[in-house]
């Protein structure tokens, strides 16, 4: 039951790279981060479709969608202010929070 979200987690943390890691490398040409990009979603791939194969044995797919924008919530902040070296500010926080609280809606019975 735990294994879906330690893929979705380790999915999150290469898909954050690939969609945003090379805001740090703004002097590369624009078709090498693309094919680097997808290199690293190739991985990402790798963990998203058994998390999902296998977690819907336990949840539905909304759950699982809800269960990732969550991770991805949570990744991609410590990636922001570790990573990219930018703070998140009161409503960033905030704005997270209600989307986190959305996500958790799609639980309830």
């Amino acid at each position: 039951m735990y294994k879906p979200i330690i893929l979705l987690t380790i999915s999150n943390i290469f898909m954050t790279f690939a969609w945003y890691g090379h805001l740090r490398f703004k002097d590369k040409a624009v078709w090498i981060i693309v094919l680097t990009s997808w290199l690293i979603a190739f991985f990402e791939y790798c963990f998203l479709i058994p998390a999902n194969r296998i977690g819907h044995m336990y949840y539905s797919a909304p759950q699982l969608k809800g269960m990732q924008e969550i991770i991805t919530l949570i990744v991609f902040a410590v990636f922001s202010i570790t990573y990219l070296k930018e703070d998140l500010r009161w409503n960033h926080y905030a704005g997270f929070a209600l989307i986190i609280c959305a996500a958790f809606l799609i639980f309830k019975k």
